[in-house]
């Protein structure tokens, strides 16, 4: 590990280290889930992308949000030709996460050195979980050009296929389309029965009418759209799903202009604009008649997507906590030496923790249901529970642990020369996008519960992954059992009585009791290969403040050894596990 270079009294950022050579927990979860040649397959990329997210990757980021993208409306003969002009910082990161990586094609087609065939999706999130500690607003078209891409193999003709993917699935940045999701109005994103822009037949093609009012990655080369057919009917049921090209093979622009650009609030590097189409040509994906449903699958990558970026978020913001309370001194002590701030850290490193493991868990199951075979009905119904509760909690968490890492820092962290103030911004738009934390705590109780009935095989599964438990450490076992059956209890009457005020409650409950069971399963499966139980003490502090939360006035018992433990970051043997968890 490269340590950061003395800085006299002003604590240190990350440049010189390495997310992944670092991050024990990631190395762990990578080497849980894939088996051993795909690890020594991709390890060696990991490892560079660990250390370029902390250094150039991590300087470009920074310069291409402090230069936002502009819009021009004519080319300087005067002609009518609108172009984005993008800072050369994000085009460097276009050409690590597109050309140097491709990350946007792992899922899709061969990528990786000596691995012939598709990443899984949870080896390709390894990647994304890396590459958006660095930057976050470029992970917006990373993810929606690879979900396009997996709606379009799904759902798209032959002739759409051999049209549009080549150019998506491509790693030469000169020769890639790169995809979007158009779907939010004046009216708002969530009720998407409401939308407006109106498909035309234009002989045998479609022309599409209307505006778009949240449109990030504004200039993509193809766009999947949700549009009405005329003579449909209303509500989400007359939706048709289109992909809308940008430009022509013959270098022609799409009748579709962008009004403006967004001033946000975060992800100041990417685009994202207002856009009127005005008889736009665009191509029928799929089923006229299922176009919502065809799009929810692009939407259901997204929100996995979704929530590794607010876990890498997360991660970042631990990172820098990390470094800054190893070196910031105060009172004649490091702040690693102080109670109260050992304490802070440990809150930010246990939502941490918990956002790695539950995305670990989606995208495992996502594998399953991608392999197809036997288990792959169960593994479906347990990801579409799973996802929309990732979604919600990790990027609620990212937020207060983005804010509180800031305050670890001080008030360098307010300064903009810091990543403090982006992490910041960018973990507020996580909890929007794909849906704001009521629409995603609808569909996880509602839709998931009430309608599909995901919650008997999530429970099963759970159950499951405890009798590996009990086999370590059967008296916590029990506890979480018993937290996992009041869960499902609770869950199941409140979906059955449809009360709506009560699903985020519940939401957050199924994810807490979720990932205490999730890391002390991974505690003793990686205790069996490596030795290192730690993760049962993870566990253990995430059963105690976040599934048996007894409050401020009556807290949780203290387990200094444990914390110890932890922040010391060493391999814990099982027996001293057991102790410590008991």
């Amino acid at each position: 590990m490269a340590m950061p270079t003395s800085t006299g009294v002003i604590a240190p950022d990350t440049k010189g280290q390495s997310f992944f050579s670092n991050d024990h927990t990631l190395q762990s979860l990578a080497r849980l889930y894939l088996d051993d040649r795909l690890c020594e397959a991709i390890w060696p990329q990991l490892e560079d992308l660990g250390y370029r997210a902390a250094n150039d990757l991590d300087e470009h980021a920074m310069q291409a949000n402090r230069h936002p993208p502009i819009l021009h409306q004519r080319d300087k003969y005067g002609r009518d030709h609108q172009w984005i002009e993008y800072h050369a910082s994000y085009r460097a990161l276009e050409q690590a996460a597109f050309g140097d990586f491709g990350l946007h094609a792992m899922s899709h087609r061969p990528t990786v050195a000596n691995w012939n065939q598709p990443l899984p999706v949870f080896a390709k999130h390894l990647y994304t979980f890396l590459f958006n500690q660095a930057e976050f607003g470029l992970g917006c078209p990373i993810n929606v050009t690879d979900s396009a891409a997996h709606v379009i193999r799904l759902f798209g003709s032959d002739e759409l296929k051999k049209k549009l993917l080549p150019r998506m699935l491509s790693t030469d940045v000169n020769e890639l389309w790169q995809g979007a999701q158009f779907i939010t109005e004046q009216a708002g994103g969530s009720d998407v029965g409401q939308v407006t822009t109106r498909a035309k037949r234009d002989k045998d093609d479609w022309r599409l009418f209307g505006d778009k009012w949240f449109c990030s990655n504004a200039d993509a080369d193809v766009a999947m759209i949700l549009a009405r057919p005329e003579g449909a009917e209303t509500g989400t049921r007359g939706l048709a799903l289109f992909a809308m090209p940008r430009t022509f093979e013959n270098g022609e622009q799409n009748q579709i202009r962008i009004v403006r650009l967004k001033d946000k609030f975060g992800t100041r590097s990417m685009a994202s604009g207002e856009l009127r189409m005005e008889g736009a040509l665009a191509y029928l994906v799929g089923d006229e008649n299922a176009g919502l449903k065809q799009m929810l699958e692009m939407i259901n990558w997204s929100r996995l997507s979704n929530g590794v970026k607010s876990s890498a978020l997360m991660r970042r913001a631990v990172h820098d906590a990390t470094t800054v309370s190893e070196h910031r001194v105060v009172f004649g002590k490091t702040l690693m030496e102080l109670p109260l701030a050992r304490r802070q850290l440990l809150k930010l490193r246990l939502a941490s923790e918990q956002s790695m493991s539950m995305w670990a868990f989606v995208a495992d199951q996502l594998d399953v249901v991608e392999r197809g075979g036997v288990g792959s009905n169960q593994a479906n119904a347990i990801a579409r529970l799973a996802t929309p509760i990732l979604k919600m909690r990790a990027t609620r968490d990212a937020r207060q642990v983005c804010g509180d890492a800031m305050e670890i820092r001080g008030g360098c962290g307010y300064v903009e020369d810091f990543v403090n103030p982006r992490l910041v911004r960018d973990a507020h738009l996580g909890s929007i996008w794909e849906g704001t934390s009521n629409i995603i705590a609808i569909d996880a109780i509602h839709r998931a519960i009430n309608r599909n009935s995901c919650l008997p095989p999530f429970i099963a599964e759970f159950e499951e992954r405890l009798d590996v438990v009990s086999s370590a450490v059967p008296t916590f076992a029990a506890e979480l059992r018993q937290w996992l059956q009041k869960t499902e209890q609770v869950a199941t009457e409140i979906a059955e009585r449809d009360d709506e005020s009560r699903f985020r409650s519940i939401s957050t409950a199924l994810y807490h009791i979720s990932t205490a069971i999730l890391m002390a399963w991974e505690g003793v499966m990686i205790e069996r290969e490596s030795g290192d139980a730690s993760r049962l003490l993870w566990s253990r502090l995430a059963f105690d403040h976040k599934v048996n939360d007894l409050g401020p006035l009556n807290p949780p018992p203290e387990r200094p050894d444990l914390c110890d433990c932890l922040l010391n970051e060493r391999s814990i043997p099982l027996a001293e596990a057991q102790a410590l968890v008991a």
